[in-house]
């Protein structure tokens, strides 16, 4: 018999096994100061494309005022114990009603964090006897939660309307045997690619198959739609979603999140979402900080304006350059280079060290071997001069990954690593 360890001794996974060379400066970065468009790495100014301050709300005055006069009206621990027990407040109540107002919907429930939160929702959502049918390039807090579904489950190619139609047929006939429902996950914007989620579409095949939808819209809500609602406001569906989730981590800037859905679907869901009701209530400094935020989102326009110049300069730009920015329709925006790990080790580190630039690098296995993605979150921080700066340096390092400049630096890591 094997001690459990030894398996974890001898195999620390896909990213594990680049821990000595990674940690620290690759993964687990540490960027310091206030959270702005240029903030403090290894020791030097960059300008930080990776931080979901989408709005620009983390260090904005007003937030600030607002978060420090309730922690010192409630201190960090207010309400104690979970809100079915104990942490339950007219002030939850408020924010509860003000977002489901927002995004247009009769009721929402208030939620602890994003991945905790959505993850418990598809576990309350079905039993044992229904279907799951979800986009195979879902986030891992969807994957997690569908992985606690003890029934069927089945993946559709990612914003492939005619391969979920072809897997809605076959979760129809599952469910006809075992007299369950069928609920469609998809995101509202796909946080690695950029995509919107085919929502219209997929709301169409409602005239054919018997469904309910859940949107993960985390970066979607506050970015997209005339008034900020999401991706559904913005394809004109937001109404036939069904379950419609959002979280406070990107441009609400703060932590917590959100459901909204019907009276009756809220009201049955806040008794049976295991996250929630055997977890502390959400802390009032985060909720009246979350009511603050709301209200700037509704009344501040300029904020989203001032977001989208920068996504538009930043996407054009790089385009006009001849790079590949995939199929992007939101702010997120995703680079694709060709190149190992290694590669993309030397090209990183070029690019913080020389250039001043810091942005998230993925890799295999999230993406498929001999691609480097360098994902770039713009913000209403940020400046057109901060976007002409990256611009000229993202110019520079594809002519030394082109040129094998990168290959050479990394021969040592690429040998180490067996690679």
């Amino acid at each position: 018999m094997r001690d459990l360890f030894d398996r974890i001794i001898e195999n620390k996974g896909p990213l594990g096994k680049w821990a000595s060379h990674a940690e620290g400066y690759f993964v687990f970065p540490k960027l310091e100061g206030q959270i702005a468009n240029r903030m403090e790495f290894n020791g030097k100014k960059v300008i930080t494309w990776s931080i979901n301050d989408y709005l620009g709300l983390a260090n904005h005055p007003e937030v600030r005022k607002v978060d420090a006069e309730a922690a010192s009206d409630y201190g960090s621990a207010y309400p104690m114990g979970a809100r079915m027990m104990s942490g339950h407040t007219s002030m939850h109540e408020q924010l509860q009603d003000e977002l489901a107002a927002f995004v247009k919907k009769e009721a929402a429930y208030l939620l602890n964090f994003g991945y905790q939160g959505i993850l418990s929702t598809i576990d309350a959502l079905v039993t044992k006897d229904d279907i799951i049918v979800y986009d195979v390039d879902s986030h891992a807090c969807i994957i997690d939660g569908v992985r606690l579904h003890m029934g069927k489950r089945f993946t559709y190619k990612h914003n492939d309307i005619e391969s979920l139609e072809k897997n809605l047929e076959r979760a129809t006939n599952m469910a006809e045997q075992t007299g369950g429902g069928i609920l469609v996950i998809s995101e509202g914007v796909f946080g690695m690619r950029g995509e919107q989620g085919r929502l219209k579409e997929i709301v169409e095949l409602k005239k054919k198959f018997k469904f309910r939808l859940l949107v993960d819209d985390a970066h979607g809500f506050g970015t997209l739609g005339e008034t900020g609602a999401g991706a559904g406001e913005e394809q004109g569906v937001q109404n036939d979603i069904d379950v419609y989730f959002a979280t406070f981590a990107k441009s609400m800037a703060s932590t917590g999140a959100f459901i909204a859905a019907d009276q009756e679907i809220i009201d049955y869901l806040k008794y049976n979402l295991r996250s929630q009701m055997f977890a502390k209530s959400l802390q009032m400094q985060l909720v009246k900080g979350a009511l603050k935020r709301l209200d700037m989102l509704r009344t501040m326009p300029e904020l989203k304006n001032k977001l989208w110049e920068n996504v538009n300069a930043l996407q054009n730009g790089l385009k006009e350059r001849g790079f590949d920015i995939g199929t992007t329709q939101s702010c997120v925006t995703p680079v694709y280079l060709k190149g190992s790990i290694p590669e993309a080790m030397a090209l990183v580190k070029d690019l913080r060290e020389n250039h001043g630039i810091f942005c998230s690098i993925v890799v295999y296995p999230v993406i498929p071997k001999g691609l480097i993605l360098l994902r770039m979150i713009p913000t209403a921080s940020h400046t057109l001069q901060d976007v002409e700066e990256t611009l000229e340096a993202f110019s520079a390092i594809r002519s030394r990954l082109e040129n094998g400049t990168y290959k050479r630096m990394s021969a040592a890591i690429a040998a180490a690593m067996g690679e």
